[in-house]
């Protein structure tokens, strides 16, 4: 069968063949990783005018494009650049794309990381740098300026995860002659295909739910037809290219990511609607849940729910906090998530400047694993009772 062909069948078929023709390689299930720095030529005309596929190892080989295919076959792009961990995925496209001068717009509630490269980075090199709130909508067409090259959208919200309308929000930016990323970690391209809703470049921290077992950093890019030459202009020109190593993990990962995705589902939205009935919990950041401000966008745009969420606390502040996290003895106590195992974090919101809240208590982000509902919801109970205390 065509590789082209598996696009039209299953999910779960597409994860299995996507990025991969055995028959290119003897029949072997698996492309090989290619390490690769130098590439021969067969002549000098060959070189001078670098007319064969592969010319030098940043630019591209058979395990990086074996990556960024089954990506592309997932996201509907022109194509996918490959770099070395998730914060990489974000600062390549707002370089390629920003210039002294310009103005970008990021979602208030956007992964720390990325505001901490834009009030650095961007601002040293003469970026405006302006936030705004997650719920702004078509709204956000007040804030455009004339400058605005880049609107940044993350949905949902890091830690605290509220609904962006991407839509509007990518319908008003367009009007105003501005890029619109967005950093579908949470989602992945299996829940919500932000090219299908308007976003032109597509973010992933490809250490999450791609990876899958915590021991690989990886990000992927992808954009559009009118984006991708640019965004690959912008790859090529930084030099910012992954190891072959860990391109083959994040390949393997993505085979049992769709099975993956469907169990941090099912464990999360268990979890997340029992925590809803528990002493000591005042509300449950959960787009997927009826009670949360967002649900009817979720409902609209996506077709599925990931393994993260938070859990407000009922009162108190970092002792509370504190007390909960280390009375756990199933949740590690570690950041990064989309991992086979379950992780606690306390948030911080210290960095926001317009959604700041407010909120009842401390917040605990949650990535719930693979490991079994009832035992997590058990040590979860024994979390809550020692901030009771």
């Amino acid at each position: 069968m065509a590789r082209r062909d598996f696009g039209k069948m299953g999910i779960n078929t597409q994860l299995a063949h996507a990025g991969n023709d055995p028959r290119d390689y003897f029949g072997f299930v698996n492309p090989p990783v290619v390490h690769a720095s130098t590439v021969l030529f067969p002549d000098a005309a060959t070189m001078a005018g670098r007319s064969q596929k592969y010319t030098y190892g940043t630019r591209a080989t058979p395990t990086t494009d074996a990556l960024a295919e089954a990506i592309d076959a997932l996201e509907g792009s022109a194509g996918t650049i490959i770099v070395p961990s998730g914060l990489a995925a974000v600062t390549i496209p707002l370089l390629a794309f920003l210039s002294a001068g310009d103005h970008v717009l990021i979602v208030d509630s956007v992964y720390f990381p990325t505001r901490n490269f834009a009030n650095t980075m961007l601002a040293r090199l003469g970026v405006e740098v302006e936030y705004y709130v997650p719920h702004v909508g078509a709204g956000i067409a007040a804030l455009m300026k004339p400058n605005t090259k880049v609107v940044f959208t993350e949905s949902p919200a890091s830690n605290t995860f509220e609904m962006q309308d991407i839509p509007a929000i990518a319908k008003a930016a367009h009007a105003g002659g501005a890029v619109v990323m967005m950093d579908n970690t949470w989602a992945t391209p299996l829940y919500f295909k932000p090219l299908d809703h308007g976003v032109d470049i597509s973010i992933h921290a490809a250490t999450k739910y791609p990876a899958g077992h915590s021991d690989v950093l990886l990000g992927t890019v992808s954009a559009n037809a009118e984006c991708w030459p640019k965004l690959h202009e912008g790859f090529i020109t930084l030099g910012c290219c992954a190891g072959p190593d860990d391109v083959y993990q994040v390949l393997r990962g993505l085979r049992t990511m769709g099975v993956r995705l469907e169990r941090h589902q099912e464990s999360a939205l268990d979890i997340a609607r029992w925590l809803e009935t528990q002493a000591g919990v005042a509300r449950v950041l959960h787009p997927a849940l009826e009670s949360h401000p967002g649900y009817a966008l979720w409902k609209r745009d996506f077709c599925g729910s990931s393994g993260i969420f938070s859990v407000v606390l009922a009162g108190g502040g970092v002792k509370q906090a504190h007390a909960f996290l280390d009375a756990l003895r199933i949740f590690g106590l570690g950041y990064s998530w989309g991992g086979y195992e379950s992780l606690a974090v306390h948030v911080s919101l210290a960095d926001r400047t317009v959604a700041k809240g407010p909120y009842e208590g401390p917040i605990i982000r949650l990535q719930i694993g693979l490991e079994n509902v009832e035992d997590l919801k058990a040590d979860i109970a024994r979390g809550l009772a020692a901030a009771a205390v």
